[in-house]
């Protein structure tokens, strides 16, 4: 499986769980709770370590060479081994988990298509950049930029996630303390979209998001999953020793307030610090 070539320093997978919806229905179906939206980053010179890391898991699972794997297809058997071997990867991981039960504001969400994605594509966007600025990068790293390359949504335009990004490093440069979008670290031009299959960097932030989702949601039996989360919580960007607000964060709430509103999530806790 090839990676795509490029002349950027760093790139980031991005790849999300859950949906968008705002339908839910008292017995707990209806539109996902939680929306995860995920970024696996990586140094391009590593870039390989996921196509091998693919290879090894498929290796593991019997399963044919260059079949796709989706993480909420595998059994949980499966599952564990191939988290581990992402957990072990040279990755640092972003993860931007709404729970869209308490958003206040949402007509807005409802009324304009991909609203949701685009506004926690923000939240990531900006996290990477100061991943790369003050954590991934060394003295010699004069190169800064960024690829992003997303899982593609056939139902989506990636020209209007270009778009909204170029508005808000427009809005950076004029110095808006409310947002954080370094130009020198993303390149709108550099922001594409491929399917899921094409590439093993997709692969593994399908793996991760999902992962974190299994973590949050409440299946039917009303329990949680936090071993394929225990696995990838090292991964996690960690700014001055803090994953929570930047390798995990949480919103329309911090984690904080979260907590107390929805049980569940403490039980990652140990996992956060």
């Amino acid at each position: 499986m090839s990676q795509l070539e490029g002349r950027s320093q760093f790139v980031a997978y991005v790849d999300e769980s859950g949906d968008e919806g705002f339908v839910f229905k008292p017995d707990g179906t209806g539109s996902s709770r939680w929306f995860v939206l995920s970024a696996v980053v990586t140094r391009r010179i590593n870039d390989l370590q996921m196509v091998e890391c693919l290879k090894d898991a498929r290796n593991v699972l019997g399963k044919a060479p260059r079949t796709p794997l989706h993480f909420a297809d595998l059994k949980h058997e499966q599952r564990v081994p191939y988290i581990r071997r992402v957990g072990n990867l040279d990755i640092r991981t972003i993860n931007i988990a709404v729970y869209k039960p308490l958003i206040r504001d949402v007509g807005k969400f409802k009324g304009e298509r991909h609203l949701l994605y685009r506004y926690l594509t923000r939240f990531l966007v900006e996290r990477l950049c100061l991943l790369v600025n003050r954590s991934f990068r060394t003295p010699l790293d004069r190169n800064r930029s960024t690829e992003i390359i997303f899982s593609d949504r056939s139902n989506m335009s990636y020209e209007e996630v270009r778009s909204y990004l170029r508005r808000l490093i427009d809005i950076t440069f004029n110095s808006s303390d409310d947002v954080w979008i370094d130009g020198s670290v993303i390149d709108p031009r550099e922001v594409r979209s491929v399917q899921h299959s094409q590439l093993a960097g997709l692969q593994v932030a399908d793996a991760v998001a999902t992962g974190v989702h299994f973590a949050l949601k409440l299946n039917r039996y009303r329990e949680t999953e936090n071993a394929y989360f225990s696995h990838i919580a090292k991964t996690l960007y960690r700014h001055n020793g803090k994953i929570l607000g930047y390798g995990m964060k949480f919103w329309p709430e911090d984690y904080e307030t979260m907590k107390k509103i929805i049980p569940q999530i403490a039980d990652l806790e140990d996992l956060l610090h």
